[in-house]
């Protein structure tokens, strides 16, 4: 029956138990509809973008990342050489070479010295196609970074290569993606002779001939990635 509430000063409607579980129930099956009907809508896509367009978005997207990312890398670099020029020996230098499997000061410093600017920034054009690519939209994913590991954030390419699923990691930001991409490079075996290079030189054109292990491209995409870089003039981020 209704009742009066003396403090509010109105009349509550008491619902039977009945009806308080048909609309719970009615509820929750609005919700659960909700969630199934969001998951299996496409992908938002990108509008159309001119060339010029779709350039300046990646910029204003990419590079203030990139250069907060390298600016933390540097002063880390620029630190780590000077303890160990210092002759110091400390727990931050042990554990970041157990990090970057190497085994004495000087891999240390290949490992830790972040290559120029330019270079990420071409990849990341290359890579991400002009922040445009889905792995990008979806996952913050720039350098299409593969997944081995199913218990790390990751999504699935929407095409197999034969009868096997591509994953590639989700990054919970941009900065976070670049970083990994960092860290990648100066501990993977892959890149060592890139390592060794970016040691005597900080000139982008003579280092990319050192990246044809990244793509399955071989030294083609070296070859692209200077004509990017010299086309763009991204080397001119290279001096700040």
């Amino acid at each position: 029956m209704p009742l009066f509430n003396k403090h509010l000063g109105y009349t509550l409607v008491q619902l039977p138990s009945k009806k308080i579980n048909i609309i719970l129930a009615i509820v929750l099956f609005i919700i659960i509809a909700a969630v199934i009907y969001t998951g299996t809508q496409k992908e938002a896509e990108l509008p159309k973008m001119t060339v010029q367009e779709k350039k300046a978005r990646f910029r204003a997207l990419i590079l203030p990342a990139i250069d907060n990312v390298y600016v933390t890398l540097m002063l880390r670099y620029k630190n780590i050489k000077a303890a160990i020029d210092a002759g110091e020996t400390n727990a931050e230098i042990e554990k970041l070479k157990v990090e970057y499997k190497a085994t004495s000061n000087d891999e240390l410093l290949m490992a830790l010295k972040p290559h120029p600017k330019s270079i990420t920034i071409a990849q990341a054009a290359i890579e991400s196609s002009w922040a445009t690519s889905r792995f990008f939209r979806v996952a913050n994913n720039i350098f299409g970074v593969w997944s081995f590991d199913q218990d790390e954030p990751r999504v699935a390419a929407l095409k197999k290569r034969g009868d096997k699923t591509i994953w590639v990691k989700k990054y919970h930001s941009i900065e976070a993606a670049i970083y990994d991409y960092y860290r990648t490079i100066g501990r993977s075996s892959a890149f060592a002779q890139f390592r060794q290079a970016r040691m005597a030189t900080n000139n982008p054109f003579i280092l990319v001939t050192k990246l044809d292990r990244y793509s399955e491209k071989g030294s083609l995409y070296g070859e692209e990635l200077a004509s990017i870089i010299k086309f763009n003039k991204f080397d001119n981020y290279d001096a700040n």
